[in-house]
């Protein structure tokens, strides 16, 4: 034990710790706790019975071994002192002050849950879409479940360059029947079987040595069967600044993707059945429709200004109608308040040092430190937090309620609690679902499904 926990428990009883999210930065969190302080116990609270968050619900179904790192997380659940308590919302269920009534500390670990805004005229016509939604609708996320995507047009615009415009592209470039051996949910499989969608726009607004996605993204379109990959040579000649962006030591991932975007150019148009076209220097400045919905996208052209590895797109006034059915947009992430925290409205994260709120409240992950990086990202993250969660453990107030007081009050409010058990038996139910058709697993897409799976209804 460290002489920081040491001296909190003091009292006689092991450390209490609180976890708000269940997704990588909050198992991260867990585990760094179990690996510095062997008596701490955690308790972590989801509002869905499922854990594991955006591994679970914004991982694409294709992508099916990304997820391998959810192993890491079953040994920290399967810790002695873990504790998960899935079905119950923090700022509904119980709030953040009754949670510091039960646990010496408390560490927020709910992520990022709404999207970016373009903040142009048309944005919320009908056949606007976020990204982040209909990825969380194509694997089975419960909120969006019953959203409807219409894919009955030809021309779809995808507002972005990241790896979710990435995986959003790959998706409807894809068939149905390249996707029905994945754990993508049967009602998205079926409506990818009827889209008529055969031309895919991929829009960024900088150019090809800033795009945000990853080198194993843009490999990927171009190996997509049926599928022609188009990108314009002109798109790829670069300013002197970069050039020198390209050399700079922590892009070498810029510099594969300019290789993989040069060998795409290169390519014979085929005539495939659909086709994505990816378009540099763009910004959406108006999308247009009428009362059914979108029906094109202006586009200005933009050039970059500023110093290697600080460049800014700046419009010049040059304007294109693109005529499409459908906009996806994916300009990022973004937190929200939780009721009981205090939030910056700008950033759009719960303002911290280092990860410490206040003595006894800490934040991980995307609602720390904003939407960026990758899965293993918030390991060390949650690990910075989590030291200086200890090194104020001298002086945390110590909760004076226990858990059966914190499970009696949510009995009385009617909480249905889902233990770290319960989601296995959840889980061993869509893994036998999924056999029957030859997928990994057939997601259950309504809470109450399984809740009653749990409680034999």
């Amino acid at each position: 034990m460290s002489q920081d926990a040491a001296s909190a428990s003091s009292s006689g009883r092991p450390l209490r710790v609180a976890i708000v999210g269940s997704g990588p930065s909050g198992f991260y969190a867990a585990e760094a706790l179990f690996k510095h302080e062997s008596t701490v116990h955690v308790h972590m609270f989801e509002r869905f019975p499922t854990p594991f968050g955006l591994v679970r619900f914004g991982v694409a179904p294709d992508h099916g071994k990304i997820r391998n790192v959810i192993h890491t997380y079953e040994k920290t659940a399967a810790h002695e002192h873990f504790q998960f308590w899935g079905n119950v919302t923090i700022g509904r269920d119980l709030s953040i002050a009754e949670l510091q009534q039960h646990f010496d500390a408390v560490v927020l670990a709910y992520g990022a849950e709404t999207d970016r805004s373009l903040d142009i005229p048309g944005e919320n016509l009908a056949r606007s879409y976020t990204a982040t939604a209909f990825c969380a609708w194509y694997n089975g996320h419960p909120d969006y479940r019953d959203v409807h995507f219409d894919l009955s047009h030809e021309t779809v615009a995808v507002i972005g360059q990241g790896n979710v415009a990435m995986d959003v592209a790959r998706v409807l470039g894809k068939s149905a029947d390249q996707l029905r051996d994945t754990d993508m949910a049967d009602h998205a499989i079926e409506a990818l079987s009827r889209s008529k969608v055969r031309e895919i726009y991929v829009i960024g607004r900088r150019g090809p040595a800033q795009a945000a996605f990853t080198p194993k993204e843009i490999h990927e379109l171009g190996d997509i069967p049926g599928c022609d990959i188009i990108v314009d040579p002109e798109d790829l000649k670069l300013n002197a600044a970069s050039q020198q962006e390209l050399t700079l030591p922590d892009h070498h991932a810029a510099e594969r993707n300019m290789a993989t975007l040069e060998e795409f150019a290169r390519r014979d148009v085929k005539g495939q059945p659909r086709r994505i076209i990816l378009r540099f220097f763009q910004s959406p400045v108006e999308i247009r429709g009428n009362a059914g919905g979108v029906t094109s996208i202006v586009l200005e052209a933009n050039e970059l200004s500023g110093e290697a590895g600080a460049q800014k797109a700046r419009g010049t006034g040059r304007m294109q109608e693109l005529a499409c059915g459908v906009v996806f947009r994916s300009v990022g992430y973004r937190g929200v308040a939780m009721p009981g925290a205090p939030f910056d409205e700008r950033r759009a994260v719960v303002p911290n040092e280092h990860g410490r709120v206040e003595v006894g409240l800490y934040v991980v992950g995307w609602i720390k430190r904003g939407p960026s990086g990758l899965i293993g990202t918030n390991k060390k993250d949650s690990e910075d937090t989590i030291e200086r969660l200890l090194e104020d453990a001298p002086k945390l107030s110590r909760a004076t309620a226990d858990e059966a007081s914190l499970r009696a009050l949510l009995e009385q409010r009617g909480v249905r609690i889902v233990t770290f058990p319960e989601w296995q038996t959840i889980d061993a139910a869509e893994i036998e679902r999924g056999a029957s058709q030859g997928k990994p697993r057939e997601k259950f897409t309504r809470v109450q499904e399984m809740i009653h799976l749990l409680d034999g209804l």
